[in-house]
Formats: C-alpha cells, sequence, structure tokens
C-alpha cells in the first residue's frame, strides 16, 4: 500500500499546482450556485412555500446549503469530472507503460483519480464556503445542526469519493471497450449527474422515480452526504443509507477489478 499512497501523495501535489484554474472555476461554481438558489427563491415566493416550509419538498434552509455544497464539492462528485490523461493513456496506447508497473492497474488508477479529485476541491472549496457563509439570509451557507450531523457527513462523504472513483473506473473500463473517452464519459457523467440531484434535488422529483433512485448508487454520492450536513435527512434514513452507500461500494469495486482484469487479458496494443 506504501506505493499507492506515494501514488496517491504525488498526484495530490501536482494537481494543487494548478491555482489559476482554480480560481476561475470558483468565480463559475459561485455564480451559477448563486443563480440556482435565486430561482428557487423565486420559485417558493411565487408557490407561497417560502413562509411555510411544512410544504415544501425542502425547506429553503436545506436547499441552500445544499446547493452551496454542491457547488463547492463539484470537482470531487461530478461524474463527468475525470483524470483526462487516464483516458488518453488509453486510446493512445500508452496504458502499455502503466502496464509495466508491478503493481495493480486497477487500483493504481483509483489512487490517481481520487487525488485528483481531491486537489481540485481543496483549491476550489474553502473560497466558496468563506464567501456563501457571510451572505445574507436566507441565501447564505450555515453550519451543520450539531456536532453528530457533521461526524456522520463526514464518514459519509468519504464513501461518496470512494464511489464516485469507483463509478469513475467504470467510465476508464468502458473507454477501454469502446476506444472513445467521450462517449462512456457523457452517457455515466449526464445519467449520474441527474440521478445525484445534480440539476434537480432529488426531493422535488416525483416519488416514483426518488424510490428506484434510493435504490441506485448515483444518489450516494452528493444527495446523500449533503443532506445529512443540512440535517434535512431523518435518522431513520440513516443507517439504510450508509449500508447502500458501503455495498454499492464493495460490488463496484469487485465488479471493476474483474472487468479490468479480464480486459486486459485481452488486450491489444498497436505501433510504437
Amino acid at each position: 500500500m506504501k506505493a499507492y499512497f506515494a501514488i496517491f501523495r504525488t498526484r495530490l501535489i501536482a494537481g494543487m499546482q494548478y491555482r489559476a484554474a482554480a480560481w476561475a472555476g470558483v468565480a463559475t461554481q459561485f455564480f451559477w450556485g448563486g443563480i440556482q438558489i435565486l430561482i428557487f427563491f423565486a420559485f417558493y415566493e411565487s408557490a407561497g412555500l417560502y413562509a411555510t416550509d411544512l410544504e415544501a419538498p425542502m425547506s429553503f434552509s436545506h436547499l441552500t446549503d445544499f446547493i452551496w455544497m454542491r457547488q463547492a464539492f463539484l470537482a470531487l462528485v461530478m461524474l463527468w469530472s475525470m483524470d483526462n490523461e487516464l483516458l488518453e493513456h488509453i486510446v493512445s496506447g500508452n496504458v502499455a507503460y502503466e502496464l509495466s508497473r508491478p503493481m495493480s492497474l486497477y487500483t493504481y488508477w483509483f489512487s490517481r483519480i481520487i487525488a485528483f479529485r481531491i486537489s481540485r476541491t481543496l483549491l476550489r472549496c474553502f473560497p466558496i464556503f468563506f464567501i456563501a457563509f457571510f451572505l445574507p439570509a436566507p441565501f447564505g451557507f450555515s453550519l451543520p445542526p450539531g456536532i453528530i450531523e457533521f461526524l456522520l457527513f463526514v464518514i459519509s462523504m468519504v464513501l461518496a469519493v470512494m464511489l464516485v472513483t469507483s463509478l469513475s473506473m467504470i467510465v476508464c473500463y468502458l473507454t477501454f471497450v469502446s476506444m472513445s473517452p467521450l462517449g462512456a464519459r457523457l452517457l455515466i457523467g449526464t445519467i449520474g449527474e441527474f440521478l445525484m440531484g445534480g440539476i434537480l434535488p432529488i426531493p422535488f422529483m416525483p416519488f416514483f422515480l426518488q424510490r428506484i433512485i434510493f435504490f441506485l448508487p448515483f444518489r450516494y454520492t452528493a444527495d446523500f452526504p449533503f443532506r445529512i450536513y443540512s440535517g434535512s435527512i431523518g435518522m431513520e434514513e440513516l443507517l439504510p443509507g450508509f449500508l447502500m452507500q458501503i455495498s454499492w461500494l464493495l460490488i463496484l469495486v469487485l465488479l471493476g477489478n474483474i472487468a479490468f482484469n479480464s480486459r486486459l487479458k485481452r488486450l491489444v496494443i498497436q505501433g510504437g
């Protein structure tokens, strides 16, 4: 594991160098977060939900926290955010150099993708949280209801990052199969963004669709941990949610390893 930790550390340090791009990301993500909150505020006001949160799918304070967290952790949880270098290795054939290393390609790339996501997020999340925290009510970001909710959020977020990474490895596998990084990335990224609540928060979706989403892995990459932080998830949902996170993580890692090993046995690289 020392080798994989060294890879993680190296890629994390390398990713922290792109500070100009990070500030551009902060401005973009803060702008879009503000636009979404204003749209929902107009919806709540026109529907008479702002004054009576009891009839709303989410209270407006929970909704603003959810949106700010989604924007701050965008690079961490969005499936269309990928390490392009890995996908280019597959298409160009440079993956042969990766295979020459005496280590598991799956675990090696898993470590790289986690470092890639965390480095991009660390540079962006703190400025967004800082500015959003000082915005006037009801548009600002707030602290969690208590220390218990915060600790549960941290645990859930760790599992969510690993779950997102295991889904990203599926994108890598599909690139091996199709030799096109764009198709797999758009397919998984678009489906995942909708089903994790990245376009519309899940409580605003039809009930039958919510029941389906609860059994899919995507919800547990963003909706579940973010709503734990805001306190909009009841205690009765916590244990089933954590069990779903752990179960999907084990399933996807197992299937990913099997798929990678099977594909690499039939891998053909031409040219040189």
